[in-house]
């Protein structure tokens, strides 16, 4: 029996808010190459050695705001919506690397975009491609406290287009992302605190480097039979500046943004295979530091409500140890 609780795959699919080329800088891009709350309800333990897949969704409804947010018709507000899903494999071989249990990810998303008045893009593609070559999980004696750590990485796979590079849903750079996952994972308990950091490389096609970006993201459920359920939270945020480049004059996107959500989380294990379903609504938004006018800050985010959904499954285990050979003693 597995359960998608035990995951910690690294997937993303990039909150991005799209505009004109002509009306913001790295236009497309907020700095967070991962969808805040994607990985709500991983725990820190690794399932037993096998190859894993799991299947993810994600919808999500919202609205441009920052002082720099485009100002539609009608409510003044910009709409934004998101489509995505994604595929990705876990392979747990079943070593152990100091004291530790080895695994490794990847993972691969797609994503539809649409920026409603008075932007109206609507891109569709494939996003960057998501690799964790290693991640390592301890277990603390039988105090139920796991400790995981690991390396993941971005790799600038996904579509691009444009003079900037950022006509659609991939990004031309690296973005490489450390973890430290810490749990207690013991009586039906998750209590799980998620943290990591995006590193951006700069872009390829423009240069310019989008700052780093802090994620921290909280589980707390409770399994009872095959259900699980509580709440969960995430905080994602800017926590070093933009670096622009001489093919946007020096002006940056964005220097900050701090976004707050909250929400719940309900899984049911099949036995063979495990769903989880779970919505978060960003409670709070705030943007600063875009410098596209002179004397006007031009920084904006999205703030909205989304709904994510997870099947995993295993897709291969292996061959349980032979039996010992039994003897026949024969006397006389």
């Amino acid at each position: 029996m597995l359960s998608t609780r035990i995951f910690t795959t690294g997937l993303t699919v990039g909150l991005a808010i799209a505009c004109t080329e002509a009306s913001a800088f790295e236009a497309g891009y907020i700095g967070s190459a991962q969808k805040p709350g994607l990985v709500l309800g991983n725990a820190a333990i690794t399932p037993p050695a096998g190859l894993y897949m799991f299947d993810q969704a994600v919808a999500y409804s919202g609205s441009i705001v920052g002082p720099g947010a485009p100002t539609a018709a009608g409510d003044g507000k910009t709409s934004v919506h998101i489509a995505a899903g994604a595929a990705g494999l876990l392979w747990v071989p079943g070593w152990t690397v100091f004291g530790a249990t080895y695994d490794a990810v990847i993972v691969q998303p797609f994503m539809m975009l649409d920026v409603g008045s008075p932007v109206n893009v609507n891109p569709l593609g494939m996003h960057n491609t998501f690799l964790a070559p290693a991640e390592l999980s301890w277990k603390l004696a039988d105090s139920g406290v796991y400790v995981k750590s690991g390396f993941g990485m971005w790799m600038p796979t996904g579509t691009t287009s444009g003079s900037n590079g950022l006509g659609n849903v991939g990004a031309p750079w690296w973005t490489f992302q450390p973890n430290l996952v810490v749990s207690y994972f013991k009586d039906g308990w998750n209590l799980t605190a998620n943290l990591f950091e995006e590193i951006n490389t700069a872009s390829s096609v423009t240069g310019y480097t989008s700052g780093n970006v802090l994620h921290a993201e909280f589980t707390a459920t409770k399994t009872i039979g095959n259900w699980t359920f509580g709440p969960v939270g995430y905080y994602v945020g800017q926590v070093s500046d933009d670096k622009s480049s001489a093919f946007y004059g020096g002006a940056v996107n964005l220097k900050r943004y701090d976004i707050w959500a909250a929400g719940a989380l309900v899984g049911y294990n099949f036995g063979p295979a495990a769903l989880s379903v779970w919505a978060t609504h960003e409670l709070s938004a705030n943007v600063s530091g875009g410098t596209a006018v002179p004397g006007i800050d031009s920084a904006a985010v999205s703030r909205g409500f989304t709904v994510f959904a997870n099947l995993s499954y295993r897709l291969w285990a292996p061959d349980a140890p032979a039996p010992a050979p039994t003897r026949t003693s024969f006397r006389k």
